[in-house]
């Protein structure tokens, strides 16, 4: 594996923590400050929204002045961020919290190119590998975040406002870590073939397959795991170390596989690996809604995330195999812009939803989707 793999893979671990902070407490920072208890999960839903929008300008940034460069520039701008973050709850301003976690979107974009990074550090075959070794980066994050979050929670006057402060502290390791990154030109197909267009590469039979695999992916896993705090916590009113409990090992199952779904994608395909992480998701829905103890919400978030691994690494590493190395960025952009969109509807609804009609009626809403991507899979099989 090329050493950047690895300098991703640690600055990842990082940066990334802002996402398993926000998880945690964004919710709950909500509860305290926000004019409606039907906002409460909106800082979280900001950021996937603000994800979902910086897709195509993060990407188009790289495409100028290269990955390195963009990386370091946008991880000053969150340490930026995180203090306003910091301010914004200090006086009690929901919205301009939910507007920090918006912008806290960009540095996510960014963190989602690490896996697109690794994979043009290597050789073609090494691809699957790299992308999910990268994300391992997420196994510490899981507990870097949460772990920091409830060590800010006090340190200053104003509750939560210290976990956003030490977030920015974060945010300068993971910029140290990036400064060894090294730019490089992808070993992907060949240079000299003009590129094709948007139209075209859609066209493709396994694009689809690919780009629905890991968005139903990121979007059920997404909508389920936005909800989870505030149900827990809020309506079911397990306490708040259980819930972190839940949340990180929830995040943990997410990365964990990391360290084998390169190698059985190699010896079983993309498709097979998908069709496990939707099995995982069906199981997941049948646990959550079995219950309301702790055991159901920790069964069906550690396999929302085994099923959101499988799903994503083995979309991602089947994306490469549908455009050329001139096509690389414009077909990314468009990857990444679908996905983030259909993450931050899932999010934004998700609060709404859980106060509206109860956790049951969320898990049931998201079955439909799960077996979309099981006939998605089995067409393309058939016909592939």
């Amino acid at each position: 594996m090329h050493r950047n793999v690895w300098i991703l893979t640690i600055a990842q671990a990082f940066m990334m923590s802002m996402n398993s902070l926000n998880v945690f407490v964004g919710g709950l920072v909500g509860t305290l400050i926000a004019p409606s208890e039907k906002l409460a999960t909106l800082p979280v839903a900001s950021i996937v929204v603000g994800t979902a929008l910086a897709t195509v300008p993060v990407t188009m940034l790289m495409r100028k002045f290269g990955r390195k460069k963009t990386f370091l520039l946008i991880s000053i701008y969150s340490i930026v961020v995180a203090l306003l973050a910091t301010y914004a709850i200090s006086i009690s301003s929901f919205y301009l919290f939910s507007f920090c976690t918006f912008l806290l979107g960009v540095n996510a974009a960014s963190i989602m190119q690490y896996r697109f990074a690794s994979m043009e550090s290597v050789s073609i075959e090494l691809m699957p590998k790299a992308a999910s070794y990268v994300l391992l980066g997420g196994i510490a994050a899981a507990f870097i975040g949460p772990e920091v979050a409830l060590l800010g929670r006090n340190i200053l006057p104003w509750e939560y406002a210290g976990s956003f402060l030490l977030l920015a502290g974060l945010f300068v390791v993971g910029l140290i870590v990036l400064l060894f990154y090294e730019n490089t030109i992808p070993p992907n197909i060949e240079t000299n073939e003009s590129p094709r267009s948007m139209k075209e590469i859609i066209s493709q039979r396994t694009f689809w397959v690919a780009l629905l695999g890991a968005t139903i992916g990121y979007a059920v896993m997404s909508f389920i795991m936005t909800a989870t705090p505030v149900s827990m916590h809020v309506m079911d009113s397990h306490s708040l170390s259980h819930t972190k409990m839940v949340i990180q090992s929830h995040i943990v199952a997410m990365f964990l596989p990391s360290l084998v779904t390169g190698s059985l994608i190699e010896r079983f395909g993309p498709s097979k690996i998908m069709l496990a992480g939707l099995i995982a998701y069906l199981f997941c829905i049948a646990f959550a809604f079995a219950g309301h103890f702790i055991h159901n919400y920790w069964v069906a978030l550690v396999l929302l995330g085994i099923g959101w691994n499988f799903l994503f690494v083995a979309g991602t590493s089947l994306l490469p195999k549908t455009y050329r190395e001139s096509e690389r960025f414009k077909v990314q952009a468009f990857n990444e812009f679908f996905l983030f969109s259909s993450q931050a509807m899932a999010a934004l609804s998700a609060g709404w939803i859980v106060y509206t009609f109860g956790w049951e009626q969320l898990l049931i809403i998201t079955i439909p989707f799960v077996l979309f991507q099981l006939g998605v899979i089995a067409f393309w099989r058939r016909f592939k």
